[in-house]
């Protein structure tokens, strides 16, 4: 056999095994041909719309908050848009949960309950005013906060309540209102992902004291980085906007003469509001899409057993889906560890995560705590009782077994949704093999 011949048989012998692979269902992390084979929707998403709008801010020369109308404008739509009374941006979504502490007067002393499975920023911020982080178990079912264990966690130091809206969904607000309520306390909402999500047709975000978003570059209204808080409460409005602006009242809606209060330089410029008023066109538009696949692809993970994808209070009219968010039964699949089937998952071309960890067990939290700032305001003993209030079972298992999508996932069609599916069938088909 020539050279000519030997390659030419090579290429049908390759391509008929391949084909029989496909045809079988074998995973490809076992030799099988991937169930997809191109990537998921680009993000972010824009064309000529942003660049017209980055553009304007460049040729005005009006590039920083007070010398352009960008922020403002921006301001105004999104409180629009949420049905809010007030709006304000800020850098970035961590820097309108720490406006919003401070503003709420939460610091050194005080307590701020909030869940374990969360972005470290919700964290972060509690550390950063010197107040003491109290942890809540999740709700394992719908990944939340359990609203029915806050009022336990509840003590005369406690100072505001953080419940965070995860992934898109929706935290149980009702109960949580009715608890902050019974206790006279503040509710700061953090609502970084959930733009646009709903609980009985109100946007989240505008049913605490205060509601606060991010616009970092994964989430579902984008400009890189940028933050906004909400709020139907004008003095507070007042306060946040002097602290995010070096203690100037520049910006608030009554101005005062002298520096009255501490406060950093958190302000948005004018280029991240122009991308933020451009990406608003398309938001919409964008949700809807995520709505009807992330509907279609829980059909189809619900008759696969030792799947269950996250559950929706019943008050959660609207998931903005930043995230899908489901649970992975290792016992269904052959004992197949999660971290094997996220890696089938990755070798079918369905990229997944494990999603957050124990955030109360975390080596920032014994740093933390054992600062010299920590022992001296809190002592000891209260900070040993600490570690023994805040143990969270149900989110340790929900860490063992949570997986996520992302958002852009869902931006694609039905048979990408279809494949999404077909990857899982076919390896919990042969997770006794990878097992």
């Amino acid at each position: 056999m020539n050279r000519r011949r030997f390659l030419e048989a090579s290429g049908a012998a390759a391509s008929a095994a391949s084909a029989y692979a496909a045809a079988s269902g074998k995973p490809a992390i076992l030799g099988g041909a991937p169930v997809r084979g191109k990537s998921f929707t680009q993000w972010p998403v824009f064309d000529e719309t942003e660049e017209k709008a980055l553009l304007g801010v460049l040729r005005s020369g009006k590039w920083y908050r007070g010398n352009g109308q960008m922020v403002r404008k921006f301001e105004e739509q999104y409180a629009q848009l949420t049905g809010s009374k007030h709006c304000l941006a800020m850098a970035n979504g961590t820097s309108a949960l720490l406006c919003s502490l401070a503003a709420l007067d939460a610091g050194p002393g005080d307590e701020v309950i909030l869940p374990p499975y969360t972005f470290v920023a919700t964290l972060n911020v509690i550390f950063a005013r010197h107040a003491l982080p109290v942890f809540v178990d999740t709700d394992i079912e719908t990944f939340q906060i359990d609203h029915r264990k806050i009022e336990a966690a509840i003590t005369p130091r406690t100072r505001v309540l953080l419940p965070v809206h995860l992934g898109g969904a929706s935290a149980h607000i009702d109960e949580i209102l009715a608890t902050a309520k019974k206790h006279n306390l503040p509710v700061l909402e953090d609502a970084c992902q959930s733009h646009l999500g709903e609980w009985k047709k109100g946007k989240v975000g505008t049913f605490g004291t205060l509601g606060c978003f991010s616009f970092q570059a994964s989430k579902n209204l984008n400009s890189g980085e940028g933050g906004a808080v909400l709020t139907q409460d004008a003095a507070i409005l007042d306060r946040i906007s002097e602290f995010h602006s070096n203690s100037s009242s520049h910006h608030a809606r009554t101005r005062r003469a002298g520096i009255h209060d501490s406060g950093l330089n958190l302000r948005m410029p004018e280029f991240q509001a122009a991308l933020l008023l451009a990406q608003m066109t398309r938001l919409e538009t964008q949700s809807q899409t995520r709505e009807s696949n992330a509907r279609y692809l829980t059909q189809l993970l619900n008759e696969i057993p030792g799947i269950a994808p996250a559950r929706m209070y019943e008050g959660n009219s609207r998931n903005a889906y930043h995230l899908y968010m489901f649970r992975y039964d290792r016992s269904r699949f052959s004992n197949l560890d999660r971290g094997k089937f996220l890696a089938a998952m990755s070798a079918e071309g369905i990229p997944c995560s494990r999603g957050y960890t124990r955030m109360n067990k975390e080596p920032i939290m014994a740093n933390v705590l054992a600062s010299r700032a920590y022992r001296k305001i809190y002592g000891e003993k209260e900070l040993e009782q600490w570690r023994e209030r805040n143990q969270c079972p149900a989110n340790d298992r929900l860490c063992d077994e949570a997986v996520w999508f992302t958002q852009t996932m869902l931006l694609g069609t039905r048979s990408d949704m279809e494949q999404i599916a077909e990857a899982i069938r076919r390896i919990q088909r042969h997770a006794g093999e990878m097992a």
